[in-house]
């Protein structure tokens, strides 16, 4: 039943969007970006915009959960859907990691790593009780982390003696460092998509989805870019990238700010934490009973497994890094989802063009070593499916010869 109006479908685009991201990602992108920070913003949120439109109008032809996983397979063929479904079961364990790192980050942030783990276990065992976050839950979140924001803002230009002139104490950003940056922001807008699943539940999806898109990307984008200024007015670039909690630092001029900054900063962690461990588990899951993934990831385990990957990721690598891995397997996600909104009809081509472009520029950018690693671990995937099916294959019936019967010839037989 179709009962979900554009404010309905805007609220769920801002409470996908509105999260741990923004309490993260602008400190490692302003060590790339310096001053330029608000331009990588933009770019990111071009970027993002596009993905989001692909995705519409493809949710629009594939009313089916699973999104681009499904949009592969049925637009380019089963290897690229399988491609799509494992780079966003990387990217989003990554992205798993990097949230559980800003939690701890905000809470503890001299050993950030232990709450994070603390987090995981704990969030993970929610999740295998069944218990999710529901829409009154994702509406209260979006209240507490707006709130932590208007305090960041407001704490860091009455009280924290903002100035023009700090912006030019950090790096000197050429055209790859904003791009870097843009890769890394892209974080922040994590969830933006999750608009073009409710074809099925919007009226009028054709004109409302994309206004809502349009809205709710604005929105944030305009929110980014207030909270990004302020930090950059008040910590300036190299202060801003030193920072491990560096939202709480904004609003550190004002008694009590920070407290309340850290504790939103905590809350909106904790429930877009508890949603993606789910949401990687349900995928792995899915992509398991298609005999895609091992049987390792079939029912509740998938659910073991992926909280048992991050807490040894968030143990072992830093924030920059995590962010940077789920940013290579995010983006190859979505730049399937462009590839496969490039067939539909030639009213989609420049958007899924411009995105895919995007996309895979932005992946290219991202810092080395982690993009490395996440193509690394993508590759690592293709390659046991490759296995996997050759293994599954029936082989061919072999020939019973009977007694008297010769040997087929061979090349040196000279027959």
């Amino acid at each position: 039943m179709r009962r979900l109006g554009l404010s309905d479908a805007v609220v769920v685009g801002l409470a996908s969007m509105l999260g741990a991201g923004v309490f993260a990602a602008f400190g490692p992108a302003a060590a790339v970006a310096g001053a330029w920070l608000p331009v990588a913003l933009l770019v990111a949120g071009a970027v993002a915009y596009c993905n989001a439109l692909s995705s519409a109008r493809l949710a629009a032809r594939y009313p089916e959960s699973g999104g681009t996983y499904v949009y592969g397979r049925e637009r380019l063929g089963a290897g690229w859907g399988f491609l799509a479904g494992w780079c966003f079961v990387v990217g989003k364990t990554a992205s798993c990691a990097a949230v559980a790192l800003t939690f701890g980050a905000y809470v503890w942030p001299a050993v950030p790593a232990v709450p994070a783990v603390v987090a995981v276990v704990a969030l993970t065992g929610v999740n295998l009780l069944g218990i999710t976050r529901t829409a009154a839950a994702a509406r209260v979140l979006v209240a507490v982390t707006l709130a932590a924001l208007a305090v960041v803002v407001v704490a860091g230009l009455v009280g924290g003696d903002p100035s023009a002139d700090r912006l030019t104490e950090g790096p000197s950003a050429g055209a790859f460092g904003v791009l870097q940056a843009a890769g890394l922001l892209f974080f922040a807008f994590a969830g933006y998509a999750r608009i073009a699943t409710l074809g099925g539940d919007v009226r009028d999806p054709a004109r409302t989805l994309p206004l809502a898109i349009r809205i709710a990307l604005g929105s944030v984008l305009a929110i980014y870019a207030v909270v990004g200024g302020t930090a950059l007015l008040t910590l300036g670039p190299a202060g801003l990238a030193r920072s491990v909690a560096p939202l709480a630092d904004v609003a550190g001029g004002l008694p009590g700010a920070s407290v309340v900054v850290r504790v939103g900063a905590a809350v909106a962690c904790a429930g877009v934490l508890l949603t993606l461990l789910a949401g990687v588990g349900r995928t792995a899951n899915a992509m398991a009973d298609d005999r895609e993934l091992p049987r390792l990831y079939r029912g509740r385990s998938a659910l073991v497994v992926t909280g048992v990957v991050v807490a040894v990721l968030v143990s072992a690598v830093d924030l920059r890094g995590v962010i940077a891995a789920s940013g290579v397997g995010v983006l190859l996600y979505y730049a399937v989802a462009n590839a496969s909104a490039v067939t539909l009809d030639r009213r989609s081509r420049p958007v899924a063009v411009a995105g895919l472009v995007g996309c895979l520029v932005l992946a290219a950018t991202l810092p080395t070593g982690a993009m490395l690693a996440g193509l690394g671990v993508v590759a690592l995937g293709v390659a046991g499916r490759a296995v996997r099916r050759r293994l599954d294959a029936p082989r061919p019936a072999r020939r019973r010869r009977g007694p008297g019967s010769r040997p087929p010839a061979g090349p040196g037989d000279g027959r």
